[in-house]
């Protein structure tokens, strides 16, 4: 059994309690301890969006090694402080570490850290950072000096510094402004499950259900946690969003009410994202904010990790005109479309008639949509397989006359263009469409251009103009 933690507090301690299955992340976990065992000290800042397993991930690696473990909020500097001299009085069996009158996080940090004898390196883990340094905004350059004049040279020291705001951390901790800049030996920006790895929660399962749960969850572990692989996709759509009791239903409430103010106007956006709007003045009409105003909303969204921008993909700069603006996190994408709007309703009917209503109908659409973002996402994978060596941009191209689902430009001349059918089509529907696609590609470095078609399932065999991939490719 690994040792286990009261976490209780959020602090590390050498209590143990027993810990659930651990699912991937072996890169992330190798990271950590290739710096654990390394023979100098280590910072390594942890960043991601929310729920993203960032906590689960630094919780598992801490269990294997002694770790004072902080966990920021919003609460006054000198309760945190106090709490983390707590744990660090608990964590090294120093008792008078608690009793230590300390005002400051440079005394707290410094009188626990020299009270480390070994062996090998202690652990500082700051979790949720952004809340500890809101509330004490000295933390970043108290933890630099203690780094340049102490850590640095004790050579037994990791420090971890984890938090959800992208934009907070890029800024506060890896940006050049920071006094913490150009210190780490590492930085994890966690990201989602892949496909090939979410489905490992749910081996049971059939392959397209996996698919529809990754296409609503988006590989974010808590959310895939949630799914019971052994129900259909109807049933858990129905337990864990369209009841008021599920555990997902006002998941997308408790994340915007966390880190963002005016969350009206922010959800007015969102919906109008998940609405099929995508330009600035689509936005600003279908949210009803002045579209001089929005940029504000956007950035924040952006900085969260919720809402990305796209341009189409040629290889040549974009123009300003052409950026559309997506809902880059996939629980939104559904929350926004299916459950928000109609709040009344789910409320009224129920989860099994609110599904009809509004999933059912449009349940194809919205599938093939998450199917293309796969696609994108496999494209690298597939011409690792085929033993292309070159560097690969993958994105999407559209203008007035076209849409293309897929385009994946390589350094070494070669352009792949993609269709994406979720639903079931005809080798002579797919040649067509193909073939109309490459037509409407400006192509302006004048690429050799490859054709392929990702289907759900493909009987009997591929034609040779185009490479057919099916979902049991991606997965």
């Amino acid at each position: 059994d690994l040792p286990s933690r009261d976490l209780t507090s959020g602090a590390t301690t050498t209590a143990m309690v027993r810990v659930s299955t651990f699912v991937g992340r072996a890169a992330e976990l190798a990271v950590l301890e290739r710096a654990f065992a390394g023979p100098t000290s280590a910072f390594i800042p942890v960043y991601g969006r929310r729920r993203i397993g960032k906590t689960e991930l630094l919780r598992h690696f801490a269990a294997q090694h002694r770790t004072i473990f902080h966990v920021g909020k919003t609460a006054p500097a000198g309760l945190q402080l106090q709490e983390f001299l707590d744990e660090a009085a608990r964590v090294l069996e120093e008792p008078l570490l608690a009793e230590l009158s300390s005002t400051s996080w440079d005394k707290a940090l410094a009188a626990a850290v020299s009270r480390w004898k070994g062996p090998g390196k202690l652990v500082l883990v700051f979790d949720e950072f952004q809340w500890s340094a809101g509330a004490s905004p000295e933390l970043p350059s108290v933890l630099q000096a203690l780094w340049d004049k102490s850590w640095k040279r004790r050579n037994d020291v990791l420090l971890i510094l984890c938090g959800s705001f992208i934009g907070f951390m890029e800024r506060e901790v890896l940006g050049a402004k920071s006094p913490l800049y150009g210190r780490r030996t590492a930085q994890i920006h966690l990201q989602p499950f892949s496909f090939v790895e979410s489905r490992r929660f749910h081996p049971r399962a059939s392959i397209e259900q996996q698919a529809l749960t990754y296409f609503l969850t988006g590989g974010v572990a808590q959310y895939l946690t949630a799914f019971d692989g052994q129900q259909s996709f109807r049933h858990n759509v129905e337990r864990t969003l369209f009841d008021d009791f599920a555990p997902l239903s006002r998941e997308p409430e408790f994340l915007l009410r966390e880190e963002l103010r005016d969350v009206a106007t922010f959800y007015a956006v969102l919906m109008a994202i998940a609405g099929g709007a995508g330009s600035p003045r689509e936005i600003a009409g279908g949210a009803g904010v002045a579209e001089r105003s929005l940029h504000y909303y956007l950035e924040q969204l952006i900085q969260l990790g919720y809402v990305a921008r796209r341009y189409p993909l040629t290889g040549q700069k974009p123009r300003r005109t052409q950026v559309r603006f997506v809902l880059d996190d996939a629980l939104l994408r559904f929350w926004f479309r299916f459950v928000f709007p109609h709040k009344s309703f789910i409320t009224q009917r129920g989860p099994a008639q609110s599904y009809a209503a509004f999933v059912q109908p449009q349940l194809e659409a919205w599938a093939g949509q998450g199917f293309e973002r796969l696609c994108r996402a496999s494209m690298p994978t597939i011409l690792a397989k085929e033993g292309v060596s070159a560097g690969i941009e993958v994105g999407q191209y559209w203008d007035p006359t076209v849409q293309i689902d897929v385009v994946a430009l390589r350094d070494d001349g070669v352009t792949e263009l993609g269709e994406c059918k979720w639903g079931r089509v005809s080798s002579a529907e797919l040649q067509r469409q193909l073939a109309a696609k490459v037509a409407g590609y400006p192509n302006p470095a004048n690429h050799t251009l490859r054709q392929h078609a990702f289907v759900k399932q493909w009987r009997g065999k591929a034609p040779e103009h185009f490479q057919v991939h099916t979902l049991d490719d991606l997965g």
